[in-house]
């Protein structure tokens, strides 16, 4: 009697996680069908896979707490100042659709007057940083996904214990999983010694616990430095050095970052906080409500901040966008790119009408995985007209849309459903010939140390390889 209730509870459970995998709300067709074949082919792994990856919630507190932060959060469109600021900006008709998109994620309108510099490689941004922070006069705040205790990331640390002591409030957050040796090491303690304020982002320092009440491999990628109110900072690069020793058989990291000075810093300030106080039982909702300073002529900015405590379609919206909205060039360098049918379809779609259509992908991916979703793609999209390249001189994890000669996305977001359901991430679009015409001569340099992909190269691909790469790709919306 016992085996035979067993098996019925089993049974019960097994068809009742099959009925949920269908009936959750917010999941595409395929990830529904990926997840009922896991279950049932794999009947007790399917189910701890299902409890532990099926679902992308990141735990009810945290949701509530994460609401509860932003309801107390006041618009940035409202600090004062803010019409002399020039947040009001002209935008041509043909591009107006792109920051609506844009502002329908965050409600952060598009902001003029802002001026900005295509950083000249990771250790230009990092000397950057360090020399913002010591001109630092009121605070300095930081978010991280990956900080390394290697030279970049110590001498960060030194101008941080540094501005603590001359009376700078410096507020430095970072991933717990993505930051963990950081974390575990003395630099950490001595920063919170020095008076620096330091936080942990997504612990997970009880996993299986965690587990119970939301997912752990939800993390927070965003790269984020605000300095003053005024300077910011935004694209792909990690708070480490190019060698990555951590992954350092796929070195030089090949990173991109902006940096901004003027009101686009007080939306990235405004994501800041809202990662802060989810964490730290403080307010700094004051600094949002500060003057903004008086306007200036300059570029047209929008910060686009997504994560899994918002609609999980945001990100691969803005990125379709984008592709439909390109009439002569676009141009995208991604690390990762596992997309959905809709993101696929609509880079396809970039090249059928016309459109100058290139996308550079790292040769050596850190992860196998990955690589191998990402190139089971390349078929359709050479076939469509896509030009594809494997970047050769490192790991180019710079991710950046060009479109057009005057438009450009950059920030930590990839082409990928972790980026798109699981990760917090942030982005900078901005509307602006020269700027882009900065990044786009930094995509061509990628394109120099580039081999194309054509169609030939992927038809000669083994049976074995291609088996391999299909297969992962299927399992993409499960992982």
């Amino acid at each position: 009697m016992s085996i035979t209730l067993a098996m019925a509870s089993f049974f019960l459970i097994h068809f009742g996680l099959i009925l949920r995998a269908i009936l959750r709300p917010n999941r595409e067709p395929a990830s529904r069908m990926a997840w009922v074949v896991v279950i049932v082919a794999l009947p007790v792994a399917g189910i701890v896979a299902y409890l532990l990856l099926g679902e992308t919630s990141i735990g009810r507190r945290r949701v509530a707490r994460m609401r509860a932060v932003l309801a107390r959060l006041p618009d940035v469109a409202l600090a004062p100042g803010a019409e002399a600021a020039n947040s009001h900006p002209e935008i041509a008709d043909r591009y107006l659709h792109l920051f609506r998109a844009g502002q329908s994620v965050n409600g952060f309108e598009p902001v003029g007057g802002n001026r900005a510099q295509l950083m000249a490689d990771s250790n230009a941004t990092i000397a950057a940083i360090v020399e913002d922070i010591d001109a630092a006069r009121e605070n300095v705040h930081l978010c991280f996904y990956i900080w390394l205790p290697d030279g970049n990331g110590l001498r960060v640390v030194d101008a941080l214990k540094h501005a603590a002591a001359r009376g700078v409030t410096c507020r430095v957050m970072a991933d717990a999983l993505g930051s963990r040796i950081m974390m575990g090491s003395v630099q950490w303690r001595a920063m919170r010694e020095a008076g620096v304020h330091v936080a942990s982002t997504l612990p997970i320092d009880h996993p299986l616990l965690r587990s119970l009440f939301g997912r752990i491999d939800l993390r927070n990628h965003r790269k984020i430095v605000v300095i003053d109110n005024h300077i910011t900072y935004c694209g792909s690069q990690n708070c480490a050095d190019p060698e990555f020793r951590i992954k350092a058989k796929y070195a030089p990291w090949v990173d991109a970052m902006v940096r901004f000075e003027g009101p686009i810093a007080r939306q990235n300030q405004h994501l800041f906080a809202s990662d802060w106080m989810a964490e730290v039982d403080e307010d700094i909702t004051d600094l949002l409500r500060q003057d903004l300073p008086p306007g200036a002529p300059g570029l047209t900015a929008q910060v686009i901040g997504t994560g899994p405590t918002m609609r999980y379609t945001a990100m691969p919206e803005v990125f379709a966008t984008l592709m439909y909205s390109a009439r002569r060039e676009l141009v995208i360098t991604t690390p990762y790119y596992v997309p959905d049918e809709s993101l696929q379809e609509a880079l396809c779609a970039s090249a059928r009408r016309g459109v100058a259509t290139t996308i550079i992908f790292p040769e050596r991916n850190d992860s196998f995985i990955v690589a191998a979703a990402s190139r089971s793609y390349y078929g359709g999209l050479l076939e469509a007209g896509v030009r594809i390249f494997e970047y050769r001189g490192g790991l180019l994890h710079t991710k950046s849309v060009t479109l057009d000669g005057e438009i450009t996305l950059i920030g930590s977001a990839n082409m990928d459903r972790r980026s798109f359901e699981l990760n917090y991430e942030n982005n900078i679009l901005f509307c602006d010939p020269a700027l882009t015409a900065d990044v786009r001569q930094r995509q061509q340099a990628y394109l120099a140390q580039s081999l194309p992909v054509s169609a030939e190269v992927v038809a000669g691909w083994s049976l074995g390889r291609q088996l391999w790469n299909n297969s992962i790709a299927m399992l993409g919306p499960v992982l």
